[in-house]
Formats: structure tokens, C-alpha cells, sequence
């Protein structure tokens, strides 16, 4: 509901906009024809209304703007709240039912599990917003050093099929690397290490059904830059949003699957750190239901 009357709000003031800059050019094109022999009454018509048309185009870019801004603030917030919500209601019901009703050891130790596999959540959530936090920063990560991407990768393979329970079949790794140097980039590796952790947990939260992931590490541009790219097959991205699933708290919204759990910060912090270490992310997809792949490109240092 309150979707809806964000949007019918922005449509509002965009038709209002619209028309109200059209008001102002037809009485200005009115005074101009009116007094064309007045050379400096028509100039000053002219820029008075030009000022005036102006003001109303800024203003309208403004209020959308605004309208937009609080659009996303009420999605991180819900989708905060989601995140931190549950996992604390469920560590709760486990310490009631602990402290209310004798549990055998074995209920003891599974409820011991279950609270830690929440707290970990309530943690990846926290980190997810600092780490969106810091990408934003343009001074956070300056401090660059030569990184063997090669390790980084392969490194996050291994945690995302710990973290996730997965088969090194459900999780493919391939490399067609140029060159016996291995592959390096200049930037800061804990940032790196965050983008392809990002990538490879946004391809298991949207696979559909079994995972089924292959990741490809290579180069392009005569071996100058390093290609990373990690093809699902989940449900997909329509056309339409190839580039506004890199948007904050932006997520996918399938019909097939109910909603993703997370903050739909993950692409967007992958989004900030490519392009604070000259490059660039994209995704590409046959559509909906089709699977997707999200790929980082990096500038390759020398070795």
C-alpha cells in the first residue's frame, strides 16, 4: 500500500512538474510573440521565464529525488528490521524453551546450534551494512597493495562451499589464466575479498532449488584485465533490471520464489568496489527463470 502511494506521489509531482514547465514556456513564447518589438522586454522575458522554467525542472528533479531517497530508506529499514528481527525472536524461543522444560542433551546441543547459526546471521547482517558503509567511502580502501587475485578467489570458493554446505560439483571453479605469474591487481585485499564473497553468496541466495554455480576466473584485453564471472542457474534478472540489481538495497523480486532473505546490499557493495579499483561490474540474463551472471572486471597489474 504505502508502495503504491509512493508511486503514485512521484507520478504527481512529475506530471505537475511537466505541466507547470509547460505553462511557463507557452506564457513566455506568449510574451515573446506579444512584444517582439520590444528588444529589451523580450530578453528580459526571456530569461525571466527561463529562470522560471529552471527553478520548476529543479525542483521537480528535487521532490523525485526525495521521493526516491525515502523509498530505499523504507526498504533498508524494513529489510533490516526483517534481518535482525528473526534471528532474535528464534534465539529467544530457544532460551525459553531451555530455561521453561527439560530438554534431553541432545535437544540441548541442537538448540545450541541453531542460536549460533542465528547469531552468525545477526553478525553477517551488521557486517553487510558497515561494509556498504565503507564502499561508499571514497577514502575508505586507498591504502592499495600488488594482490594475487588467483588466492582471493579460490580462497572465497572454499568458505562459500563451507558456509553454504555445498559440493565442490555444485560449486564449479575453472581458471584460463595468461601467463605463469598468476594473476594480480593493485587495490586492498579485504575489499576484494568482500566483492567475490558478495557475488558467490548472491548467486546461492537466487538459485533455484539444487545450487548449481560455476565460477570462471580468466582475462580479456590481451591479458590487461582480469575477468571474474559466476554464472547460476536460479531465477534469473528480467532485461529490464540488469542494472538495478546494483542499486542499494535493490533486490529482485521473482515470481517463482518467495523473497530472497538479506539486505540488497550485496551487488551494490560488489558495484562500489569495482569501481573504486578502476573497473566495473555488470550482470547478464536470458530473463526470468533463466539463471544470471554477474561479473567483475579489474585493471590486471604487472607481477
Amino acid at each position: 500500500m504505502r508502495i503504491t502511494s509512493r508511486r503514485k506521489a512521484t507520478m504527481f509531482f512529475l506530471a505537475l512538474g511537466v505541466l507547470l514547465a509547460g505553462v511557463a514556456v507557452a506564457v513566455g513564447m506568449g510574451w515573446v510573440i506579444i512584444n517582439w518589438r520590444e528588444g529589451v522586454r523580450v530578453v528580459l522575458g526571456i530569461i525571466f521565464f527561463a529562470a522560471i522554467t529552471a527553478g520548476i525542472i529543479l525542483n521537480t528533479t528535487f521532490l523525485l529525488r526525495e521521493i526516491r531517497r525515502n523509498e530505499q530508506h523504507d526498504s533498508f529499514i524494513n529489510a533490516v528490521t526483517h534481518e535482525l528481527k528473526t534471528p532474535v525472536a528464534s534465539i529467544r524461543l530457544h532460551l525459553e524453551t531451555l530455561q521453561r522444560r527439560h530438554v534431553t542433551d541432545e535437544q540441548r546441543q541442537r538448540f545450541y546450534q541453531l542460536m549460533l547459526d542465528d547469531t552468525e546471521r545477526l553478525t553477517g547482517t551488521v557486517e553487510q551494512v558497515l561494509r556498504a558503509s565503507r564502499a561508499q567511502d571514497r577514502r575508505a580502501g586507498r591504502e592499495k597493495s600488488d594482490v594475487e587475485f588467483a588466492s582471493v578467489v579460490r580462497d572465497c570458493v572454499e568458505i562459500a562451499r563451507a558456509r553454504h554446505h555445498l559440493t565442490p560439483e555444485a560449486m564449479r571453479y575453472e581458471e584460463t589464466l595468461g601467463g605463469e605469474n598468476g594473476v594480480h591487481v593493485l587495490g586492498n585485499r579485504d575489499d576484494l575479498y568482500t566483492a567475490v564473497q558478495n557475488v558467490l553468496d548472491n548467486a546461492v541466495k537466487y538459485s533455484q532449488g539444487a545450487v548449481d554455480v560455476l565460477v570462471r576466473l580468466g582475462t580479456a584485453g590481451e591479458n590487461k584485465r582480469v575477468v571474474l564471472s559466476v554464472k547460476d542457474r536460479g531465477v534469473g534478472i528480467p532485461r529490464g533490471e540488469l542494472k538495478l540489481v546494483f542499486r542499494r538495497f535493490y533486490r529482485v523480486a521473482s515470481r517463482s520464489m518467495t523473497p530472497a532473505k538479506g539486505t540488497g546490499l550485496g551487488l551494490f557493495i560488489v558495484n562500489s568496489i569495482a569501481r573504486k579499483h578502476g573497473g566495473r561490474a555488470f550482470a547478464e540474463s536470458e530473463g526470468e527463470g533463466l539463471g544470471a551472471t554477474v561479473t567483475i572486471e579489474l585493471p590486471r597489474a604487472s607481477a
